[in-house]
């Protein structure tokens, strides 16, 4: 299986901008530029797009163990934080913190921790990642 999603950029980094598209057509011509990434200018940013890509494949990774457990979840809410930072001459994506909450019920606090730490390290994303990764989960009553 292979994905793919296409980049376009034009001009210098500063005042230059460029836009993204993907396969699916889910995101076409979606821009992206210098003041989306480092400031706060319209558009999407590499930091970004992974951040949803790491929260996505989180919860569907979650819920696929969960339900293997015997407990489907009604509901789970990831927000993934993707930190940035500048290492010596280059900018590196340091970590990614995982912001987890579930409704799972008759599961027990202890059990759901347990299958959130698996699939936090069991999702392909977090596999791809060369950063620290880490979470807060919560079950919903």
């Amino acid at each position: 299986m292979s994905k793919k999603a296409t980049a376009i950029w034009k001009g210098s980094v500063k005042e230059g901008g460029g836009t993204i598209s993907t396969e699916t057509g889910v995101l076409r011509d979606a821009p992206y530029g210098f003041k989306s990434r480092f400031e706060d200018g319209k558009g999407t940013n590499p930091e970004e797009l992974i951040a949803a890509a790491h929260a996505g494949c989180f919860s569907m990774a979650l819920s696929m163990m969960l339900g293997e457990a015997g407990s489907p979840p009604e509901r789970i809410q990831t927000e993934a934080a993707v930190t940035i930072e500048k290492k010596g001459d280059a900018l590196v994506i340091t970590a990614s913190h995982l912001t987890v909450s579930a409704r799972v019920p008759g599961m027990e606090k202890e059990k759901f921790l347990e299958i959130a730490k698996k699939a936090k390290e069991g999702c392909p994303v977090s596999k791809v990642l060369n950063a620290e990764i880490t979470m807060d989960a919560t079950l919903e009553s």
